[in-house]
């Protein structure tokens, strides 16, 4: 018989059973016929039973008739016990959907390649080198000569790539009144020919495009653009937008894949290198892009990173060397002491991944001690129901099944509850990803991975299904398979036996709990304080309205808008600035004093009209607000950093200070002193020296100069600024319709968007401690319950000789609670450990703080005396009459 029939038959055992009896029927009927007496017809046969046997091996697969079989009792022992059953599939399936969701975000963002050729041989030249806080960082920003100088050194290896950061861009298709934002991505001409990309759509850049500065005004969008703002016309293609002041035309769309190489931001506008701006192009101080380098096939890393450091340190000495003192270095230039690093880039590279690789990689951590708790739960359950079944088992082997029969019979059932857990989490899975997804995102940079259910997700499931079903199968499998039939056929087996594996998993549980819990309290700490940093400013009632314009304004212009914002109703008060604050926009120079040397230290340079520190309830220490007829930087206002750093702590009004320009140095009187305040976007670091200049600002030769961008800060009267903010979008073009609005944010949504990964952390790890707890919980109160149920007999003899309720609570839960304590202790062990590796993400928390380490135990012991109540309860009120008559 064939293979497949065998299969086949394999599925349909009724049907085989059925031809077999006809068939022997036929044989005995024939002979019958012959005239071939009854019985000795059958004692020629032989026995029915083993004849049908014998052909039934030869129609069927033996092992696949058994472990469909398994699989049939399995599943009506799992329908048996609704209620076990659906705890366990409930638990374990949080547990698997929150595995899953957390290798989705790892996959999209660490580890999925990008859609081009050959993604394993595209590398990105990094640097590392020691942040103002002394640790390391690193960072993969560069200039444009630096990059033209490295693709030189390594031309014959592979072909340099020059991308810059994905930053939105205000582009207009039709009339001023229609700008809109889009993500936009400078890149070198020969990016798409080197990545194998085909176009959608029209064409896609060449080196030529990329030749000369300014010469080719042409643009590429990508496919999932084309289709969310233009509907996949074609007509698309020769399209026309503005954008600071130049026409570019839509050229071509990318394949429907590739969204760009920053992985986490899809790019939807690409614009050839040259076109960025002859200074930005020239100034080799200027670190806006990055560096990517395609291998040519066959070229080892090893000796292009050594070709790429070896240029690099010489352009280091080069800019030492420029440098106005020894260990001084101006705006922009690198740090001497970095090191070059050239790091595999097939996934990408962002900012994003940079962030939050150790966060991602620590939740994963998280949600794998939350899986072997679910785990260890189900195995402490599956433990239980083994137990109660030693007789079936025993009776099993009596009659001739195998050690691996059982084995194969209690592990097909956790495959059971296994894959129906699967199931449920991969809709969990399905839904958590995104939501994940939308927790990281700020509104003004919203994070957009792709999360395709793939096959790369499938295999993951999968393998995960196996695993769990390895992980909480295998010991009861075992313990099954090693029942002794005499023993258990006369309930002779050892209770105490029994009993310590599952306690041994419960001190796991409780480790692995301990752990969540205690990293928990970590971030949710982390977040606390970084949340509540001072920043010396109010942010209520405060809206930021981002304006520009197409041309640059003189600040008479600006400011007539800004009289008009307060005279508009529901607006208390209205002054500019350049940018909000806390925006991650900053400027920075160089500040000396007394004609000496410049600090090492730079200064934040912030911009502002007269009233904006009232407007921002910054009090004046001591001197004056600014002027309207001053102008910037014939004046200061200085922070107190900025008076402690520079003036030795000093009164500052009346001094001055020496201010690095482009013109040589310039000196500024000090008019006003001001608290603290948080300009920057760093709330991990402290704040720094801060020198404010009038928002109206002179060249050298004391021309007024215009601007082409500014911040309408304003303050409401309603506690709720958004409300406000459709109407004052339509105010500033009323007033001045050259200057328009493009983008709006409420300082409180700002400083909130600046603590996203720590709200994350914190919330996602909070919910995992409150599962891991409720877990171990469970999985605690299942052991004690079952416990008592092994010592019902001991327990009536003990009652019966006038043993009191507090000695029975204690024979009940002793061993337990020493294996609670046992894994509290490992579990506080292995969590310092751990605090190590997640230190760049805490902020002003101890792991060593006995605060930390507290509270956590105190957590898991009140879960173990909760989870111990039902089951002391149930001991004491056990009658000994029924307990003792009973066996």
């Amino acid at each position: 018989m064939s293979l497949w029939s065998r299969i086949v038959n394999a599925f349909r055992p009724r049907r085989v059973s059925r031809e077999i009896d006809e068939e022997l029927q036929s044989h005995i009927d024939e002979a019958l016929e012959r005239g071939r007496d009854a019985v000795e017809v059958r004692r020629a046969f032989g026995p029915v039973l083993q004849r049908r046997e014998e052909s039934r091996d030869v129609r069927i697969l033996s092992w696949l008739h058994s472990l469909r079989a398994d699989s049939v009792f399995g599943w009506r022992q799992i329908v048996k016990t609704k209620v076990a059953s659906t705890a366990a599939v409930l638990s374990l399936a949080l547990a698997i959907g929150a595995c899953t969701s957390a290798f989705r975000l790892i996959d999209a963002l660490l580890l999925r390649p990008l859609p081009i050729a050959s993604p394993e041989r595209l590398y990105a030249v990094a640097f590392e080198g020691t942040g103002v806080d002394g640790k390391l960082m690193t960072y993969d920003s560069s200039s444009y000569p630096m990059f033209r100088r490295m693709a030189e050194a390594v031309r014959q290896d592979g072909e340099s790539i020059a991308v810059s950061y994905a930053d939105r861009a205000d582009l207009t298709y039709g009339s001023d009144l229609e700008m809109e934002r889009a993500y936009l991505q400078f890149v070198s001409g020969s990016m798409f020919p080197v990545f194998g990309l085909r176009p959608a759509a029209g064409r896609l850049f060449t080196a030529n495009d990329d030749a000369a500065p300014g010469a080719n005004p042409v643009a590429v969008v990508s496919y999932d653009y084309w289709s969310r703002r233009f509907g996949r016309d074609p007509k698309t293609i020769g399209r026309t937008f503005h954008m600071a002041g130049s026409v570019y035309e839509i050229v071509g769309v990318t394949e429907r894949p590739f969204t760009g190489t920053e992985t986490g931001t899809m790019t939807e506008v690409f614009i050839p290198m040259a076109m960025k701006g002859a200074a930005a192009l020239a100034n080799a101080n200027n670190y806006w892009m990055r560096t990517l380098v395609a291998l040519r096939p066959g070229v080892a890393a090893a000796p292009v990173a050594d070709k790429l450091r070896a240029v690099f340190r010489v352009m280091q000495e080069e800019q030492a060397s420029m440098s106005p003192a020894p260990g001084v270095w101006r705006p922009g230039q690198i740090p001497p002491k970095d090191k070059l690093l050239f790091e595999p880039a097939s996934s990408g590279r962002s900012n994003l991944q940079r962030e939050y690789r150790v966060a991602i990689t620590a939740l994963a951590a998280l949600v794998m001690m939350v899986l072997l708790i679910a785990c260890a739960n189900v195995a402490n359950l599956k433990m239980a129901q083994t137990a109660a079944r030693a007789r079936e088992m025993a009776l099993r082997i009596s009659i001739g099944a195998g050690q691996w029969r059982l084995v194969q019979l209690v592990l097909i059932e956790s495959a059971w509850l296994a894959l129906l857990a699967t199931a449920i989490g991969a809709a969990f899975a399905f839904w958590s990803a995104p939501f994940i997804i939308n927790k990281i995102n700020s509104p003004q940079n919203p994070a957009r991975l792709s999360l395709p259910a793939d096959w790369r997700v499938l295999a993951f499931g999968l393998v995960l299904a196996l695993a769990v079903t390895v992980l909480f199968g295998i010991a009861p499998a075992l313990r099954a398979s090693s029942v002794k039939p005499a023993s258990a056929l006369k309930s002779g087996a050892d209770p105490h036996a029994r009993r310590r594996l599952m306690h041994g998993l419960v001190a796991l549980q409780c480790a692995f709990c301990l752990v969540v819990n205690f990293v928990a309290g970590l971030f949710v700490t982390s977040f606390d304080r970084l949340s509540h940093q001072p920043t010396g400013f109010s942010a209520a009632r405060i809206l930021n309205l981002e304006a520009t314009s197409f041309h640059p304004q003189p600040p008479s212009a600006w400011n007539e808008v800004a009289e008009h914002l307060r005279a508009t109703p529901g607006v208390e008060g209205a002054a500019l600035t350049l940018w909000p604050m806390m925006s991650g926009e900053s400027n920075v120079s160089p500040v000396s004093v007394h004609g000496g040397q410049p600090f090492a230290m730079l200064s934040d340079i912030l911009n502002v009209t007269p009233g904006w520190f009232g407007l921002m309830r910054i009090p004046l220490l001591d001197g004056r607000d600014f002027r309207p007829e001053e102008s910037g930087p014939q004046v200061a206002i200085v922070n107190q950093t900025f008076a402690r750093q520079y003036l030795e702590g000093a009164n500052p009004i009346g001094k001055s200070f020496e201010l690095e320009t482009s013109k040589g140095r310039l000196t500024v009187p000090i008019v006003g002193s001001v608290p603290d305040t948080r300009s920057r976007d760093k709330l991990r670091f402290p704040i720094r020296p801060t020198a404010y200049f009038p928002y109206r600002t002179v060249d050298a030769q004391g021309a007024i100069q215009p601007r082409g961008r500014g911040t309408f800060v304003v303050r409401t009267a309603s506690a709720n600024p958004l409300a406000l903010a459709s109407m004052l979008r339509q105010e500033v073009p009323r007033a001045r319709p050259e200057i328009r609005v493009n983008n709006i944010r409420s300082q409180v949504e700002i400083e909130e968007s600046l603590t996203v990964r720590e709200r994350m952390l914190a919330m996602l790890a909070l919910f995992f401690a409150v599962v891991a707890l409720a877990l171990a919980g469970v999985g605690l109160y299942g052991v004690l319950d079952y416990s008592v149920q092994l010592q019902r007999r001991e327990i009536g003899i003990r009652m019966a000789i006038g043993a009191p309720a507090a000695t029975i609570a204690r024979s009940v839960t002793r061993d337990v609670f020493a294996m609670v304590a046992a894994g509290a202790v490992a579990g506080l062990a292995l969590g310092m450990t751990s605090a190590r590796y997640i230190e760049n993400l805490l902020f002003q928390v101890r792991a060593n703080d006995w605060v930390r380490l507290t509270l956590p135990s105190l957590t898991i012991l009140a879960a173990a005396a909760v989870a111990a109540v039902p089951a002391v309860i149930r001991a004491v009120r056990v009658d000994p009459v029924k307990a003792l008559r009973a066996d």
